[in-house]
């Protein structure tokens, strides 16, 4: 690897496999190039049904399931304290030296980063969502989020609209926070071997059928398209509490023969979906990023979305028609992309999309990030707690108590259990896999 240092990575996260999302996608294939570039990653999870424990994927990533259950939306229990003995045994047991957590929304990401702060770790956070300001949810979430980064070394967003909101939200100063786009598996999402007929022309949707995602815009939009254009079929492949009123417009409009339903998709199903389609349809009301676009793309598709968040940044102009997040402008950026296909060539997108996007980039400059993060100075605990205090009047002297709590308790593990009883496990050394050449799926042992 040169005059690189090798690394050892902890990446922190409730969304892991076998749950499947952008977050997830995205912890998995860094980790993979991360370890291709020789340096040691682990990831900490909480426990997904009877997985539980330590598990081997892929490469020889090592996965630790830990024996929390989710309370709410694949989310565990904030306990504050709960975690750090296990979080303090994982660390020394696998001689880290670099806690990377990810999403906002994970609370184990925040209660690692605590404690990892607390022993003298560096931490990078990585944010993979847009939030508001107005909502309680909100309100929650940002002082939440401005506790965790209030003592972060370095923070990463997923586009340039993701990182001023972040900056926004937590009040990190802007020269902290990097910006590294997500990336797509080209080896996996590729085109058909053959060019579709454009006789029947396929729309594909393939997206949680939530509110945030824009289920109810597509209840408006799917039916007029079909009246407009009678050789026009959609494909919708997901699940979630808005399948019912899409399946409801499609019986009270007669669709059924050119609505199809699929259901939740398996990521590695979600290629051969794509390909059988000429138009992606997105219709998200907020979005920081959105890898369904890149793969996609990938796969040959031209993209029509709606102009939120990061994703004016995703792709270039020409393959890409944005709307409002309004049916009647969908409909038309749907008609303009409808116009626009004869002039597209997927294999060429395809070949663009293996340039402009790559793992092993995003890999690379996550690299410089960590330098970064292990150039920072060490503070001590008084240090630390002077940013707590700019947190808010009442937030900043509640956030330092949780501190010092969190500091006794460490230094009290280290009477109970010293570091020199904790077994450090030896490393595994793997050949390189053939990361890439092959379908980029998920496996373990």
């Amino acid at each position: 690897m040169g005059e690189r240092s090798k690394h050892r990575i902890l990446m922190v996260s409730d969304f892991f496999y076998p749950n499947f999302g952008g977050v997830e996608n995205h912890i998995y294939y860094l980790s993979q190039c991360l370890l291709k570039l020789g340096h040691k990653v682990v990831v900490m999870t909480h426990a997904y049904g009877k997985r539980s424990g330590v598990r081997y994927m892929t490469g020889g990533l090592k996965v630790y399931y830990v024996p929390w259950k989710p309370f709410v939306m694949q989310n565990t229990l904030p306990t504050f304290y709960g975690t750090l003995p296990i979080t303090r045994t994982i660390l020394i047991r696998e001689k880290i030296s670099l806690v990377h957590g990810h999403q906002a929304f994970s609370t184990l990401c925040h209660e690692a980063l605590m404690h990892a702060r607390t022993m003298g770790y560096k931490v990078v956070f990585t944010d993979h969502s847009l939030y508001g300001f107005a909502d309680a949810g909100s309100i929650h979430m940002n002082k939440v989020l401005q506790f965790t980064l209030a003592d972060v070394s370095q923070a990463i967003c997923v586009s340039h609209t993701s990182k001023e909101n972040t900056v926004l939200r937590s009040g990190l100063p802007p020269e902290k926070v990097f910006v590294i786009p997500n990336a797509v598996d080209t080896a996996m999402f590729k085109p058909a071997p053959e060019r579709l007929s454009s006789d029947e022309i396929v729309i594909v949707v393939i997206s949680r059928l939530v509110y945030r995602k824009g289920a109810d815009l597509l209840v408006e939009v799917i039916p007029e398209v079909c009246r407009l254009y009678p050789n026009v079929r959609f494909i919708v492949g997901g699940d979630g509490p808005k399948r019912v009123r899409i399946e409801e417009m499609r019986e009270k409009h007669s669709l059924q023969d050119r609505v199809e339903m699929l259901g939740a998709v398996p990521h590695s199903k979600v290629q051969s979906v794509l390909i059988s389609g000429h138009i992606f349809l997105n219709s998200s009301l907020t979005e920081a990023f959105c890898i369904a676009i890149l793969e996609a793309a990938s796969c040959g598709l031209l993209t029509v979305s709606t102009r939120v968040g990061g994703v004016p940044e995703v792709l270039p102009d020409d393959m890409v028609v944005l709307a409002r997040p309004d049916p009647m402008d969908m409909v038309q950026a749907i008609q303009k992309a409808i116009s626009m296909l004869p002039k597209m060539d997927p294999q060429a997108m395809h070949l663009r999309m293996k340039k402009l996007y790559s793992w092993h980039d995003v890999a690379k400059r996550t690299e410089i990030v960590y330098d970064r993060a292990l150039r920072c100075s060490n503070q001590n605990l008084l240090e630390r707690l002077s940013r707590y205090l700019t947190c808010g009047a009442w937030a900043g002297k509640l956030f330092c108590l949780v501190m010092i709590i969190d500091f006794l308790f460490w230094h009290l593990l280290q009477v109970l259990q010293p570091a020199k009883d904790i077994e450090e496990v030896p490393d595994i050394i793997l050949p390189n896999c053939q990361y890439g050449e092959k379908s980029g799926d998920f496996s373990d042992a």
